[in-house]
């Protein structure tokens, strides 16, 4: 059978063990584990050397790319993104000559740093995005939030809510919740804030409270809120569950961990049950997925405190800002264009880009989408939060 995923080393550890015995047949094992024989050959090569340590996946990487943008060039363009969150490529070009940078990247290659290390919301590949395990390099880098399906207790429903994070597989929160709803959510996730910090990315799925990819208005109330607290929301792509692969295999944990046989009385009961688990899972339980280390032993807690107050939308001068009504329209260029009513009553601004007649749609640091001034007046809105697409005018 093929290598499962979680526990590959293991099974090459297993191959080469059976190699290794007397009369042993190389061809057998290697139709029996479903690789090549080469393939057995090689690893038994390496697990004489090295042990379980050569079998583990080696980079892919060229010892070197000349035509990779160095360290130090990526550090300064960090740099100026840290000191200014909305600035763009050709921003952040303008500044690197300035400070008297030597041939210094395009703004398109700025672009791509930026969005390498996380610090764009704004347009990706979008549908064609070939969707492959990840994993963040940093704690608090990306969470994963999902509600596991709700269960039946002897007074009422559960409906769990679980955060994750993305890099150490730590479990921030497991919340006995009574309902799904917008002010549920964001009550657990202030308390998540207040103890642990901001993240600088949540990944939720697709549906309420947390809004749909694709959808005509895909934000909430929810994901505004977040987007004020300065954390990016992005979403699960419809139907694709394994786009939270974590979460998911988290909540199979959970339930074959606590809730399989298990009746509880309350959603008390059911939350002391999750907070004992909770502990053992972050501290005590070794994980497959991080090499058998527990979630704990990876993960520090986020250096962006919980603000008391949210600070008010403050553009940079010059800003081509915008009011959005009741309805989730604003007027731009003598046209009315739809946005989402969860924005009403905010202020977005909107940047031009490098192409004539396109401008991104922004509110705060977040990219909601873009507007093209040359496209035909149809009254469709086409508006995706983590992979704008363009505007219709109304």
């Amino acid at each position: 059978m093929p290598f499962k995923e979680q526990s590959i080393v293991m099974q090459r550890e297993e191959l080469c063990r059976l190699a290794l015995q007397p009369g042993a047949n190389l061809r057998e094992l290697a139709r029996r584990f479903g690789v090549s024989p080469q393939t057995v050959y090689d690893w038994v090569g390496r697990y004489r050397v090295a042990g379980r340590a050569g079998l583990e996946d080696r980079s892919r990487r060229p010892l070197s790319s000349p035509s990779r943008t160095s360290e130090a060039v990526t550090g300064e363009v960090l740099s100026v993104r840290a000191a200014h969150p909305a600035w763009g490529g050709r921003k952040i070009r303008k500044v690197l000559e300035m400070r008297g940078l030597a041939d210094p990247p395009s703004a398109s290659t700025i672009t791509d740093i930026l969005r390498r290390h996380g610090l764009l919301d704004g347009p990706g590949s979008g549908a064609q995005r070939r969707w492959t395990r990840f994993e963040y390099d940093e704690p608090n880098e990306l969470w994963q939030m999902d509600f596991k399906g709700h269960f039946g207790l002897l007074e009422g429903r559960c409906h769990p809510l679980t955060v994750l994070d993305d890099h150490s597989r730590y479990a921030l929160e497991i919340g006995a919740c009574v309902d799904e709803q917008t002010e549920t959510v964001r009550c657990r996730l202030e308390q998540v804030f207040s103890r642990y910090g901001l993240p600088r990315r949540i990944l939720a799925d697709n549906g309420a409270p947390w809004g749909s990819a694709g959808a005509p208005a895909p934000h909430t109330r929810l994901t505004v809120w977040l987007m004020d607290l300065g954390v990016g929301v992005i979403h699960g792509r419809p139907y694709h569950p394994q786009t939270q692969g974590k979460d998911e295999r988290f909540h199979r944990s959970l339930k074959a961990e606590v809730l399989d046989g298990v009746t509880f009385r309350s959603p008390q009961a059911a939350q002391a049950a999750f907070d004992a688990w909770r502990e053992v899972y972050n501290s005590q339980r070794p994980h497959e997925g991080i090499g058998m280390a527990t979630p704990s032993s990876r993960y520090h807690m986020s250096q962006r405190a919980m603000p008391k107050t949210i600070a008010p939308t403050d553009y940079e001068p010059g800003a081509q800002v915008r009011s959005v009504d009741q309805d989730g329209h604003f007027s731009f260029k003598g046209r009315v264009f739809g946005c989402s009513r969860a924005f009403q009553g905010r202020r977005i601004a909107l940047r031009p880009t490098d192409r004539d007649g396109v401008f991104d749609v922004c509110y705060r640091r977040h990219v909601l989408g873009q507007i093209d001034l040359a496209q035909d007046s149809a009254k469709n809105v086409h508006h995706v939060p983590e992979h704008p697409s363009t505007f219709s005018p109304v």
